[in-house]
């Protein structure tokens, strides 16, 4: 089964090449989808829409992923 992650840039990762990442990189990502998740939340919050559902989706997937591999890496913060 192959699993691709699409990340907002509309650029596609595999799975296998998030593993190939180093920690830090992961780590750095990590925080660059929760400021992207804030700044889409912050704009349903404001306007009352969510005009990109999806997109706020694969952020909170992409997240999940990155933190299930680095879990499964036994990484500190």
């Amino acid at each position: 089964m192959r699993i691709i992650i699409t990340i907002h840039s509309g650029v596609s990762i595999k799975v296998r090449d998030i593993r190939a990442l180093p920690d830090n990189a992961l780590h750095g990502k990590l925080q660059e989808l929760n400021l992207e998740l804030g700044i889409e939340r912050r704009k349903i919050a404001s306007t009352g829409v969510a005009s990109k559902v999806v997109k706020t989706r694969e952020i909170k997937r992409t997240i999940a992923r990155i933190k299930t591999i680095l879990k499964e890496r036994g990484a500190k913060k």
